[in-house]
């Protein structure tokens, strides 16, 4: 039996296999148990996702270059062969390439990370997970309103954060401004109407608008940015039909529609409440003129 294993591994093939096997073998243990490792050192989600990720593409250099070391005798007499065919393999594979390059980008360039709400190819959601080729998004919107899940797990190349603009929706600064518009009666009390407007957004966002100045601060002193603030706003525009109260304030990305709801209830409620002080208009026809009818036909 030694005898004959003895043979097969006095065949060169033969023996770079089974090195070439041992190889990965052992690769793959030591990789094991370096995110074994490594886990209780890196708390963070985030990070740990990040480094599991490099762990394993350490892995994957770790076994091409060691089949290149263990074949490198042979690699010599396929030089001209492999460069023909690589150019063709690059010409062919060209998306992937650039989506391997776009997976770099996000890897280094902190382009978006797990768990941020981004645009990516036109679609709308947040990263669940992203790999060499293409970035796992859970969509919101399409034909779910207020930016809800709707349920489909969408895969992004990685090439379009090459082509397309991404929008990070919640990395630097995790708010957005949002607005709600009023259309009121003209005649109605619009001091009182101002001033409640602000009572209630201050009683229901207040606690955000702190923490979203907190991060817009952040984002002056990183950025080349204008001081903005991030208080509520109330603003009024008067057209031919009504009133128009504009309520612009900040809110959690995540949150929009709730956060609508929750405004748009406190103010109805207090309209209710006050029809005296002012009232919700709606498009109002008016006939200027008829043509002259002749009954006598």
């Amino acid at each position: 039996m030694f005898e004959d294993l003895q043979r097969l591994l006095d065949n060169p093939t033969i023996a770079k296999l089974v090195i070439v096997v041992v190889g990965i073998t052992i690769v793959s243990i030591i990789i094991r148990f370096l995110k074994k490792g490594l886990a209780r050192y890196v708390p963070d989600t985030d990070n740990w996702y990040r480094t599991k990720k490099a762990l394993n593409m350490v892995g994957y250099i770790s076994v091409v270059l060691l089949i290149v070391m263990v074949y490198s005798d042979r690699l010599g007499q396929l030089t001209v062969i492999l460069g023909v065919a690589g150019a063709g393999l690059a010409f062919a594979l060209q998306e992937v390439i650039i989506s391997i390059a776009g997976w770099v980008a996000i890897m280094i360039g902190g382009i978006f990370k797990t768990g941020d709400r981004v645009m990516m190819g036109g679609v709308i959601g947040d990263v669940i997970d992203f790999s060499m080729q293409r970035t796992t998004i859970m969509e919101v919107g399409s034909w779910v309103d207020g930016d809800l899940y709707n349920g489909k797990i969408v895969r992004v190349a990685n090439s379009f954060v090459f082509k397309q603009p991404v929008e990070n929706y919640s990395s630097d600064f995790p708010f957005l401004w949002d607005e709600i518009k009023l259309p009121i009666r003209y005649g109605s009390d619009y001091d009182y109407l101002r001033a409640k407007l602000c009572e209630i957004i201050d009683e229901q966002l207040g606690d955000f608008t702190k923490t979203a100045q907190k991060y817009w601060g952040e984002m002056v002193r990183k950025y080349l940015l204008e001081d903005a603030s991030t208080s509520p706003m109330v603003t009024i525009v008067a057209n031919d039909n009504w009133v128009e109260f504009t309520l612009r304030y900040v809110v959690d990305y995540r949150n929009r529609r709730y956060t609508q709801d929750l405004l748009y209830t406190r103010i109805l409620n207090e309209l209710a409440q006050n029809p005296d002080k002012a009232q919700m208009a709606s498009t109002t026809i008016q006939l200027v003129d008829l043509p002259p009818i002749d009954i006598g036909q």
